[in-house]
């Protein structure tokens, strides 16, 4: 998330959100400072070049190096893969819907926002944002409540893509959407019935709107939608992980977004 959004306060918790993985902390590092990373902990004993080359920059980032046994690590993070790093950082901050709109207009094309309707795994958002990221969308939109936010364990799954992917957390998701529509966008969601998404015409304008892991999008959100889209299957399982899902749209998305 671009530096901007992370120097303006949280509104949550005042603690330290740990993000660790090698990659996840060089991607942490690339944007950070000492504004917002409190402390590198190295596990003692590690010298390959990628944990010193991790350490050098965050020296130079005059980010304070702590080196700390093994159990340390697995303690701040919870059991997690740590590879021998984690950075305790500053909660994640939010931007604003104005913010996701600069955003589009800074990389010189129309808008294109996900929406996630009450969406509740965080290993569902992370994913989805790694997605977000190698498309181009524009900004992430998610309710304040009844939802995940952004956490270090999104941050780990994100595998950096937290660091440049906005998210601005509203208080009614039905009301935002309106507002999108207002300002020039068509909002796209899912069901059963819609179009094939293999002939969404994305481009312009667009919002896509990923319901809930097990209720789908919620019915005042669902009423809202210029159109939506279904995603043909022809095995016995017919649903797909959310993430999954929002990934095959937003491919086909940037496939009609980018045509010559």
């Amino acid at each position: 998330m671009p530096e901007k959004y992370r120097d303006r306060p949280s509104d949550a918790e005042h603690e330290d959100e740990f993000v660790f993985g090698r990659h996840a902390v060089e991607e942490a590092l690339k944007v950070g400072s000492s504004k917002t990373i409190n402390k590198l902990f190295v596990q003692t004993g590690l010298n390959a070049d990628q944990i010193r080359n991790i350490v050098q920059k965050a020296t130079k980032a005059k980010i304070l190096v702590s080196s700390v046994p093994k159990a340390k690590l697995d303690l701040l993070s919870d059991g997690g893969n740590h590879q021998g790093v984690l950075v305790a950082m500053t909660p994640y901050a939010y931007a604003t819907l104005d913010e996701l709109f600069e955003h589009a207009q800074n990389a010189g094309h129309a808008p294109f926002f996900l929406v996630l309707d009450n969406l509740e795994d965080p290993h569902n958002l992370g994913s989805i944002m790694r997605t977000a990221d190698a498309v181009g969308v524009d900004g992430i939109i998610i309710p304040k409540h009844r939802a995940v936010g952004l956490t270090s364990t999104v941050a780990k799954i994100s595998t950096g893509a937290i660091e440049h992917v906005p998210v601005a957390k509203v208080t009614n998701l039905a009301a935002t959407i309106k507002t999108l529509k207002d300002r020039g966008m068509w909002v796209f969601g899912t069901a059963m019935d819609g179009q094939d998404f293999r002939e969404w015409d994305a481009q312009g304008a667009v919002a896509l709107v990923i319901g809930n892991e097990g209720k789908g999008i919620s019915p005042g959100v669902a009423k809202l939608m210029d159109a939506t889209l279904t995603i043909p299957m022809v095995g016995h399982v017919q649903s797909l992980n959310a993430s999954v899902a929002a990934g095959i749209l937003m491919y086909q998305a940037f496939t009609a977004r980018t045509k010559a």
